[in-house]
């Protein structure tokens, strides 16, 4: 079985689906949602989705619900923030790679022309 970090989540159209992130293969898709824009938000092992006024906790290795909240009188429709503070923000994720974008350069600048060691 693959681990969460081997994993890319994506929502379309009332699915929530689990890529593998070097193929692009499809690990598993669950199609139980309601239909309408997603919102995913990976919280630490859980994949919490948002759907037409639904809320759904996913097991993210396997795409099971865990549970599902109807948040009635809540609305629905259009997309839904979803914050954690187990997740990162994209701000957070940008800072990383540029970090590590900054930090290859630095050590191709550091041995021109020949490989890095452990790359």
């Amino acid at each position: 079985m693959r681990s969460i970090d081997q994993l890319v989540f994506v929502g379309l159209n009332g699915y929530a689906v689990a890529l593998d992130r070097d193929t692009g293969e499809i690990v598993w898709s669950n199609d139980e949602l309601k239909s309408g824009y997603v919102t995913l938000l990976l919280d630490g092992d859980r994949l919490i989705v948002s759907t037409n006024g639904y809320l759904f906790c996913l097991d993210p290795l396997t795409g099971h619900v865990q549970w599902q909240n109807r948040m009635s009188g809540y609305g629905s429709g259009t997309p839904t923030s979803l914050i954690s503070v187990r997740g990162q923000s994209s701000q957070t994720v940008v800072q990383q790679a540029a970090a590590a974008s900054a930090a290859a350069r630095h050590a191709a600048s550091q041995h021109p022309g020949g490989h890095v060691a452990g790359s």
